[in-house]
């Protein structure tokens, strides 16, 4: 699904903006993010040196993130007030803390792993938003996503460059 997501976002861009303003925004796009900006720099899309696409995947992955943990609650409060989009923000929060387990439990370490680990409905923008629905200082929330984005970082180009470029 990422890969599909990906291809169209760089068909999309692709002749319109440069190769790194695309891996740039598909590292800031939620679902995509770090993974997808690795992806698309990979050899099987875009073939942007790794040693270039990293540090632009994990600045765009990161963009948003100070937003969210500090602006997040006080904007889903707001549109809970409008009652046609007030169900939709009441179960997105369900589903983000149907995910929050670990992280309420290990906090910092738990959100490392949580954003890091590269599986489906995890990342940056999940881990975000249940480290604020969570009330998690940005002291803590925010050294911690860091650390998970370069985790997931190293573990994406692993795959991209070596795994998936290799077929």
């Amino acid at each position: 699904m990422v890969e599909h997501l990906v291809n169209m976002v760089v068909n999309g861009l692709s002749g319109a903006l440069s190769k790194d303003i695309i891996v740039l925004i598909v590292s800031m796009i939620p679902i995509l993010e770090l993974r997808g900006g690795i992806l698309a720099a990979g050899p099987k899309f875009l073939n942007i040196a790794m040693g270039k696409a990293i540090p632009i995947c994990i600045i765009g992955n990161l963009i948003p993130i100070p937003f969210i943990l500090l602006l997040i609650t006080k904007i889903f409060d707001w549109l809970k007030s409008l009652p046609k989009i007030a169900p939709k923000i009441h179960k997105l929060e369900e589903k983000a803390m149907s995910k929050s387990k670990n992280i309420s439990k290990y906090e910092f370490w738990g959100l490392v792993l949580f954003v890091g680990i590269p599986l489906p409905g995890t990342g940056a923008w999940t881990g975000a938003l249940i480290a604020a629905l969570l009330g998690i200082k940005f002291k803590k929330a925010f050294p911690a996503i860091i650390l998970g984005v370069l985790l997931a970082a190293v573990l994406m180009t692993i795959l991209s460059y070596g795994i998936i470029g290799n077929l």
